[in-house]
């Protein structure tokens, strides 16, 4: 898993984040996985899902499941 992770070379903060808040998160992704991160506390941990996993969290939030 840790080799998924520096295959992520472009983390983006969620267009959710507020600016100045302390609630940002970064999303980066390969080809097998998606990662979510701390914007503010990089070092503190990665949550790392399969990118099916990922797409069926956002499609349960869009259709308001969530």
């Amino acid at each position: 898993m840790e080799r998924s992770l520096q295959d992520i070379t472009n983390w983006r903060k969620s267009s959710r984040s507020s600016n100045g808040a302390n609630d940002c998160v970064e999303v980066g992704a390969t080809s097998a996985v998606v990662a979510v991160r701390d914007t503010k506390n990089r070092a503190g941990g990665t949550l790392v899902v399969s990118r099916e996993a990922f797409s069926s969290f956002l499609m349960s939030i869009k259709a308001e499941r969530l």
